[in-house]
């Protein structure tokens, strides 16, 4: 019987787990709306969606736009079946699963190429479409921060091959995760304001 108090346990991500399994539902559910969201307009076409506020805040624009559907189908569909994973390997730790190296590194490539996708969507909602999709936001509120999370935690713990000074780092570096998520949300904020002047019109 493994004690409580064992290497084996203390050392399990417990934190990162749950982090994983939050931000995997929010993520999800904000797919799920915007498919439906999705499904309302092709048998509606003139549908007066929840998720449009006012000509800045809306989601109808990006779904009738080729960016949201940059793979071909919606893009939504893919987020429902990729938020799935984080929630999967959340369970799966919290479960005692031990992941190997492997496995990390294809999953920290699967988050990475969700912020790249989101870092396309951002551009193109404040450049393309002059308009913030309510549920985009929301997915792009998760990604960020799961980006680093995931990144910062394979790097410290060596899941990513690096030297034992970067591992030191960004084991030092992984508590500032927040503030980094808040900066990149200042960021994406100002640009917002900057192009769409959202701060006066959001609200009208």
């Amino acid at each position: 019987m493994v004690s409580l108090d064992s290497p084996t346990e203390t050392r399990r991500p417990i934190g990162l787990a749950i982090f994983l399994i939050v931000a995997g539902v929010i993520g999800w559910l904000a797919a799920f709306a915007l498919t439906l969201d999705k499904f309302t307009v092709l048998e509606h076409p003139n549908a007066n969606l929840s998720c449009n506020i006012n000509p800045l805040v809306g989601c109808a624009k990006n779904l009738a736009s080729w960016q949201g559907a940059v793979l071909g189908f919606p893009n939504p569909i893919i987020g429902i079946a990729c938020w799935v994973a984080p929630i999967a390997v959340g369970v799966g730790i919290l479960a005692g699963a031990r992941f190997k190296r492997w496995f990390w590194m294809l999953f920290n490539l699967g988050v990475l190429g969700a912020l790249v996708l989101v870092i396309f969507l951002i551009y193109s909602s404040l450049y393309d479409l002059y308009v913030l999709c309510p549920y985009c936001m929301i997915t792009w509120i998760v990604t960020i921060p799961t980006f680093f999370v995931v990144t910062f935690y394979n790097l410290k713990e060596g899941n990513i091959p690096v030297g034992e000074r970067t591992r030191a780092f960004f084991d030092a570096a992984y508590a500032w995760i927040p503030l980094i998520t808040f900066i990149c949300y200042v960021i994406v904020a100002v640009f917002a304001q900057l192009q769409l002047q959202w701060i006066p019109n959001a609200f009208r």
